[in-house]
């Protein structure tokens, strides 16, 4: 059995969706990490300071505050801090802005508890590639469409108007999903 990381390494788990954190959080109990949950940037950043965890997997997209922040004030809490970021919007931008402002790695959801694991074990420019296959165009268009959605809270028009589309053309978008092995 692999002994990483040393018996009860803390960890703070920061991400919005509260049965993901309920799921990840039992799967890195049972690999040793004794483990603080917080669902925003805001509930995550007095847990930090209160008691700097020696390990960080943060959300990237959140209500409120960004996880970047959190990338940020962790690394100053703490420079030692192994931080992993995951997301549902992967992009070479916020790759790279996370791990400028201290994170250990970057990945994609879907993403459990082993990868979250191995990737602690990286260095962040260890050369491991962000993700074998680059998303598809549709794939990366599906994504934006649907984060301007959430911006908008599910509002077809708005989300339509902020995108600079027909409403309809937005619907038949919607309707369409890309193939998600891209």
């Amino acid at each position: 059995m692999n002994t990483f990381p040393a018996e009860n390494a803390s960890l703070l788990l920061v991400d919005d969706d509260t049965t993901f954190c309920h799921v990840l959080c039992r799967a890195l109990e049972r690999r040793n990490f004794t483990v603080m949950v917080a669902h925003s940037v805001e509930q995550a950043l007095p847990l930090a300071a209160a008691n700097p965890p020696e390990y960080a997997v943060v959300d990237l997209k959140m209500d409120g505050a960004s996880g970047l922040t959190l990338i940020q004030a962790l690394h100053k809490l703490d420079p030692a801090t192994r931080i992993v970021v995951l997301t549902g919007y992967a992009s070479i931008a916020t790759a790279v802005e996370a791990i400028k402002l201290g994170a250990t790695q970057y990945l994609s959801k879907p993403a459990n508890a082993d990868d979250i694991v191995a990737a602690f074990g990286h260095l962040a420019n260890s050369g491991l590639p962000l993700n074998a296959q680059p998303p598809s165009v549709e794939r990366l268009e599906w994504e934006h469409i649907q984060r301007v959605l959430q911006e908008h809270q599910g509002n077809i028009s708005a989300t339509a108007r902020a995108l600079n589309m027909h409403r309809r053309t937005l619907q038949r978008k919607l309707v369409k999903r890309p193939n998600t092995e891209c």
